[in-house]
């Protein structure tokens, strides 16, 4: 596992097409920014795991819904 310390509104790039960025930091808890392509899935990990158990695949969506 990679592991990097990032401030609130710096990033890292993954591959050439996935950017995640550091939005807020409360508390315990840390709110990312994901940007990538429509064809690239993203979930959180245990919305994931629950497809996986289903054995449904992977909608092609961005996980949840944007909220502010």
């Amino acid at each position: 596992m990679l592991v990097l310390s990032r401030l609130r509104d710096e990033s890292i790039v993954i591959g050439d097409n996935v950017v995640v960025t550091i939005v807020d930091i409360r508390g315990d808890k840390v709110r990312l920014g994901i940007e990538a392509p429509g064809e690239v899935t993203v979930h959180r990990q245990e919305v994931y795991q629950a497809i996986q158990r289903e054995g449904r695949k992977p909608a092609l969506t961005h996980g949840e819904p944007h909220r502010r």
